[in-house]
């Protein structure tokens, strides 16, 4: 069982607040437990096939400008490789969380998102479950990606995907 997340969100005054953040672009992120720092979040979008784009390198760190922004009501989507041409990517580590550790995403408007990751997945791309990763939920929550499983070298891709799933525990302004 995972632990318990509150849906309300703490400002540094101490005062909760129920439901999300107005709209701000992510513009950093922060993983204490597996040593993520990434001072800057590119847009990603769609490719022509409607798949997921990738960032371009192994260290930059993608946001799914289709999916509402972290903190924002609903699923926030941030994406990196796990490795890139023989690189080790900033998602590398992905699947080391654990439930009740923290990811805390930097906001264009000067707040911190913090999340609390209450479910880490892998799921064989064949049976990726969009709508659950996708799919619209009724508080702000971030979705970490990046590629797992075993390194198929015909297509030159991993098999599987590591998903992360958080909840909205604070945010620091």
């Amino acid at each position: 069982p995972s632990p318990a997340v509150p849906a309300a969100t703490v400002t540094s005054s101490g005062q909760a607040t129920a439901g999300g953040l107005p709209a701000a672009k992510p513009a950093s992120l922060s993983i204490p437990a597996i040593g993520v720092r990434a001072d800057r979040i590119e847009d990603l979008g769609l490719t022509a096939d409607g798949a997921l784009e990738v960032p371009p390198d192994a260290t930059t760190v993608g946001w799914f400008t289709g999916a509402p922004s972290p903190g924002e009501t609903g699923p926030a989507v941030l994406a990196a490789h796990v490795d890139y041409k023989h690189v080790p990517g900033t998602f590398s580590r992905l699947k080391e969380l654990r439930p009740g550790e923290q990811a805390r995403v930097g906001r264009a408007d000067g707040r911190i998102a913090v999340f609390t990751v209450y479910r880490v997945d892998r799921y064989a791309k064949a049976e990726f479950p969009t709508d659950r990763v996708y799919g619209d939920t009724p508080d702000p929550e971030l979705r970490l990606i990046t590629c797992g499983g075993a390194f198929d070298r015909a297509s030159g891709n991993y098999l599987d995907n590591v998903v992360v799933y958080a909840r909205l525990s604070a945010v620091e302004v």
